[in-house]
C-alpha cells in the first residue's frame, strides 16, 4: 500500500520567506512555482534527497481547518543526515527552535532523532538511520 515518501507539504504565512529559508538551508532553489490569487506564489516545490522526493511549500491560507489552525503539529516526517549534530545546529542558526533534543530510539541500533520547528511553525525531523544507508548501498547509490 505505502510505496514510499512522495511529497511532504509544509505551511507558511511568508512563502517568499519560507522559499528563501528552504533554499538556504536545502542549498537549491525550488524547481516548480504555482500562481496564488494576488499574484502572489501559492505553492513552491523542491526536489531533495537522494531520490528527488518533493518537498512542498504552500500558502497558510489553504492549510486545512485555515490560517487559524496554525502551530506546531502533524506528523513528523524525519530526514535522514549523515551528521546529525552538524544538521541540527545548522537548523537552529537558521533559525529553527528546538522541538525534541537529539534522542537515540532502539536501544543502541543507530537510530537518533531530532526535531526542530521552522521558522514558519512547521516540524522537521532529522535523523541518523542505518537502514536509509543499507538502502542507498544496496541500490548503488551510496
Amino acid at each position: 500500500m505505502l510505496r514510499g515518501f512522495a511529497t511532504l507539504n509544509f505551511w507558511a504565512d511568508d512563502m517568499e520567506a519560507a522559499k528563501d529559508w528552504y533554499a538556504e538551508l536545502l542549498g537549491v532553489q525550488p524547481y516548480f512555482s504555482v500562481p496564488g490569487p494576488g499574484g502572489g506564489v501559492a505553492y513552491y516545490e523542491f526536489r531533495v534527497g537522494d531520490y528527488e522526493h518533493e518537498l512542498g511549500l504552500i500558502d497558510a491560507r489553504f492549510r486545512p481547518g485555515g490560517a487559524d489552525a496554525a502551530g506546531p503539529g502533524g506528523a513528523i516526517m524525519y530526514w535522514h543526515v549523515d551528521d546529525l549534530q552538524a544538521a541540527v545546529a545548522r537548523l537552529l542558526s537558521l533559525g529553527a527552535t528546538e522541538h525534541e533534543k537529539i534522542t537515540e530510539r532502539g536501544e543502541g541500533r543507530g537510530f537518533v532523532t531530532a526535531s526542530v520547528v521552522d521558522p514558519f511553525g512547521n516540524i522537521l525531523g532529522v535523523m541518523s538511520n542505518p537502514h536509509y544507508v543499507e538502502t542507498l548501498a544496496t541500490t548503488g547509490r551510496g
